[in-house]
């Protein structure tokens, strides 16, 4: 066996992605975590922002149908940064989910004052706007601990294998949380999981996109990757990819290792 193949088998192994995959089966099972969890922890319920994604969607309805089963209370979020291009998937994911209470929280104000008041050298516009994208995500992450803070609540994670593969979240951002429901997920079974919930179809089926940058608004995933989901989630299930795929992967994987690690120090 190549090295290649052993350095897959681990990532696979890592992320926890299975070799067998049923979507009710899952969605049961996750469903039955998020209860369980949240009975143990004493806490009032969950917190998530649902920003029209395919991802929030399901965890919003996974974590939804897990407060309705423990009798507790999921509160989802809105959390633009001013007007949000496509604030009706939004709303037609809010509608799905049926979350018992939504908070909005316009990130735009903070943001933009804290990244004015950071300004301590001269960036590019391009690292500027990669800069004020990151922000964006930790202030999105600040406004559901906060809310989760005065309710007594635990904030749901959306990351996923393919994803946590790339290293593709914010550190401290969307990759801070208590619980993360959709963990060992390859993107097309977070999807598959969708269709079994009952998602309408344009949220399953929508481009992925962090939408974080101004100077290229709704990039998709993909384009940021170099890759597509496809080949992330082949090469996930152990499956034969390309050997640029699998050195885009594997650099991707290797490079962030630290988001995916607990803070080093001298031991």
């Amino acid at each position: 066996m190549d090295r290649g193949a052993d350095t897959q088998g681990d990532i696979r192994a890592e992320l926890g992605v299975a070799d067998t995959f049923d979507a009710a089966q899952e969605a049961e099972r996750r469903i039955g975590f998020l209860a369980d969890y949240l009975d143990g922890s004493g806490a009032s319920g969950y917190v998530l922002g649902i920003s029209g994604g395919v991802d929030s969607t399901v965890a919003g309805r996974l974590a939804s149908l897990a407060c309705e089963r423990s009798g507790t209370t999921f509160t989802a979020m809105r959390l633009p940064y001013g007007r949000q291009a496509d604030d009706s998937d939004a709303a037609d994911a809010l509608a799905f989910v049926e979350p018992s209470a939504t908070v909005t929280v316009d990130i735009k104000p903070a943001v933009d004052a804290l990244h004015g008041a950071t300004e301590i050298n001269e960036l590019s516009p391009e690292r500027a706007d990669f800069v004020k994208g990151n922000l964006k995500a930790r202030q999105r992450m600040v406004a559901q601990y906060t809310v989760a803070g005065r309710l007594g609540s635990l904030v749901i994670g959306t990351d996923q294998a393919a994803e946590a593969v790339m290293g593709f979240f914010t550190k401290y951002g969307d990759g801070a949380c208590d619980v993360a429901p959709l963990l060992g997920l390859t993107k097309e079974r977070v999807r598959e999981i969708g269709r079994h919930l009952g998602t309408p179809s344009h949220l399953v089926e929508k481009v992925p996109t962090a939408d974080l940058e101004e100077l290229r608004p709704a990039l998709p995933d993909e384009e940021a990757y170099g890759v597509t989901y496809r080949e992330i989630d082949a090469y996930l299930l152990g499956e034969d990819v390309s050997a640029r795929a699998r050195e885009v992967i594997e650099t991707a994987y290797r490079l962030t290792a630290h988001k995916r690690s607990l803070p080093p120090g001298p031991v």
